[in-house]
């Protein structure tokens, strides 16, 4: 196994050990869940670069690498609807969207073909990606660090940081929706292809 491929598992590592950082009440668990968070996005742009210019890449990775980043985000998010931040329709949507693309990947791959992430769905990715954080660092900031703040401030702080885990995620599921929709038009050859 590759370097990039290594990196690719290690990110399922950090999924699994992401979610009890997020539920547990446990100090500076929250900040520990973003730094945790923002390592897996570090190793999934390594993993690209690496693959990309020194190790070439492979079908595994080329398989693998959209999967652990689904992985990734659909931990997130589901913790998120748990934590109550997150409505639980748009986290239907989006893991949806990532059951379909991933079915189509494996009706592919029936084919004999690979298909790669694409530029659509990277870019749903990043800001997939953009979201959590956002979200995590208010988390953080809440949980680890206003411990002694008044009543009021937090009070105001939870009504703005609610709202914007909200309205964030909601864009995310309309760009992830739209990705899906640009995703599946490009490979409808694919779809529709008898064997």
């Amino acid at each position: 196994m590759n370097v990039p491929n290594a990196l690719t598992l290690s990110r399922l590592v950090l999924a699994f050990a992401f979610i009890p950082m997020l539920l547990l009440p446990l100090p500076y668990f929250k900040t520990l869940a973003l730094i945790t968070f923002a390592v897996a996005g570090i190793t999934d742009y390594l993993d690209g670069y690496l693959a990309r210019t020194v190790y070439g890449t492979t079908p595994f990775g080329a398989l693998m690498d959209p999967l652990t980043d689904k992985v990734m985000v659909c931990a997130a998010f589901v913790t998120f609807v748990e934590l109550q931040l997150v409505r639980a329709f748009v986290v239907v949507v989006i893991i949806a969207r990532e059951f379909m693309v991933t079915g189509l990947r494996l009706l592919a791959l029936n084919k004999g073909q690979v298909i790669a992430a694409g530029k659509w769905g990277k870019h749903k990715t990043i800001w997939q990606i953009v979201a959590i954080v956002v979200i995590l660092l208010g988390l953080a900031i809440r949980d680890d660090f206003l411990g002694s703040a008044n009543a009021g401030f937090l009070a105001d702080y939870n009504r703005v940081f609610g709202w914007l885990a909200q309205v964030i995620s909601i864009l995310v599921a309309i760009v992830t929706v739209g990705s899906g929709m640009m995703y599946m038009h490009e490979h409808r050859h694919t779809i529709f292809q008898e064997p």
